[in-house]
């Protein structure tokens, strides 16, 4: 993915996403492997009952191995605990640990109905890549136009 008009649109739980956003949670830890390069732009949706894109931050780096060597790496840094990280790992033989840099929270998240409003956007189960037609889409249904927050952190992928 060495895309530069590409982003990754991650879904996480809305009690991770204030906990990325605070800085507390570091690590977001994914059942499959997830291959994207340092630096790259991750928007953060909050999955219900928030349904709203509300932040974004930057990939510092990715660890693939097992899920016992990503907990080793990152267990004080995820956010969960050993018994919710089991469960969520079960039967998975790979894990991706993401060490998330930066985060910015927006002033006005960006929510679901008005994405929908716009396009055919469609939240993510886990993770998919974004292209420069779809950040603008995006950015079109900002409450109030590009957050400041999103601009400094996608630059030329968003419009002015």
């Amino acid at each position: 993915m060495n895309d530069p008009e590409r982003a990754m649109l991650l879904s996480v739980h809305p009690r991770f996403a204030t906990a990325i956003l605070a800085g507390s949670k570091t690590v977001e830890v994914r059942r499959q492997r997830v291959a994207a390069p340092p630096g790259t732009p991750v928007l953060l949706y909050a999955t219900a009952p928030t349904m709203a894109i509300v932040g974004a931050a930057r990939i510092a780096s990715v660890q693939v191995a097992s899920p016992r060597e990503v907990w080793s790496t990152s267990r004080t840094r995820a956010g969960i605990s050993r018994r919710e990280y089991d469960a969520y790992m079960s039967g998975a033989s790979r894990a991706s640990g993401l060490t998330l840099a930066d985060p910015v929270t927006f002033q006005e998240p960006v929510p679901l109905t008005a994405l929908r409003a716009i396009g055919t956007f469609h939240p993510p189960q886990s993770y998919r890549y974004v292209k420069q037609i779809d950040l603008r889409q995006m950015a079109e249904a900002a409450p109030n136009g590009v957050d400041e927050a999103l601009r400094d952190l996608l630059g030329d992928l968003v419009p002015a």
